[in-house]
């Protein structure tokens, strides 16, 4: 029985840095992910979003890796979101049960497969804490525009939380690969039935989902408060402007007068 394990250990991961400096058996690469052979029996999938999966690789083994990624990661966490999964072998089957997936034999590309959506399933657990986080931010602003009938917040902070709101959005557009399927699956029926099991075995689409109509309502009730917060600058620009005419129709009548 083999184990597969991802973690989540930074913000982002330098691929390029990881590629020229790490000294693995490199398997396939691209832009933002490495797969890496250790030996015959462990594999190491690296991707620039700061998630890390291990094939059959040993606690101590795990945090001596780790080690040797880490001077490429930025915002290095020590207490790390992970996902794991067991793998057994079994002659000709290919099942996806309940953290546990059975495979015919070690073959590299399948094994990337586990590791891949495990993966994906860790980076959906970050946001959807991040994603929680807001709407409970946003959800406190609310029900103070309910209680007292404005907002309890300054322009400038606003835009910030707007701009966080998008940032976090568009690195969930980039990062993650729900509705994608890598390229490996393109030409093996095998190998795309598989995949498509392991996405429903980590609910990836659904959960995607989820993350997503929070950030929506997130975003809406942001642009409810722009909105407002707009509104009440026009009033004050107006209030301004008419306490200006009317300065001067009194400056004018007082200089007509004496």
């Amino acid at each position: 029985m083999y184990q597969v394990v991802a973690y989540h250990i930074a913000s982002n991961i330098n691929i390029r840095e990881c590629r020229a400096h790490l000294n693995w058996d490199l398997l396939f690469s691209e832009s933002d992910e490495l797969f890496f052979k250790k030996n015959s029996e462990q594999f190491v999938y690296v991707f620039q979003h700061g998630i890390v999966s291990f094939f059959n690789t040993p606690d101590e083994e795990i945090e001596q890796l780790l080690q040797e990624i880490k001077p490429f990661s930025k915002e290095y966490v020590s207490e790390k979101q992970l996902e794991d999964v067991l793998v057994t072998i079994q002659p000709q089957v290919t099942k996806v049960e309940f953290q546990r997936v059975i495979l015919p034999n070690l073959d590299q590309e399948m094994i990337r497969l586990v590791m891949f959506n495990a993966s994906q399933s860790v980076a959906l657990s970050r946001y959807s804490i991040i994603s929680e986080q807001l709407l409970a931010e946003t959800n406190v602003l609310t029900q103070y525009l309910e209680d007292k009938g404005k907002l309890d917040i300054s322009g400038n902070k606003l835009r910030r939380f707007i701009a966080k709101t998008l940032n976090i959005k568009n690195r969930i557009s980039e990062n993650l690969y729900i509705f994608d399927s890598p390229e490996i699956t393109w030409e093996s029926e095998e190998l795309n039935k598989l995949n498509q099991e392991l996405k429903l075995c980590f609910d990836l689409k659904d959960r995607y989902r989820l993350i997503h109509d929070r950030i929506q309502i997130i975003k809406e009730n942001l642009d409810l408060f722009r909105d407002i917060m707009d509104h009440n600058e026009s009033k004050k620009l107006e209030w301004i402007i008419i306490i200006l005419i009317l300065v001067e129709v009194v400056d004018l009548f007082i200089a007509k007068l004496f």
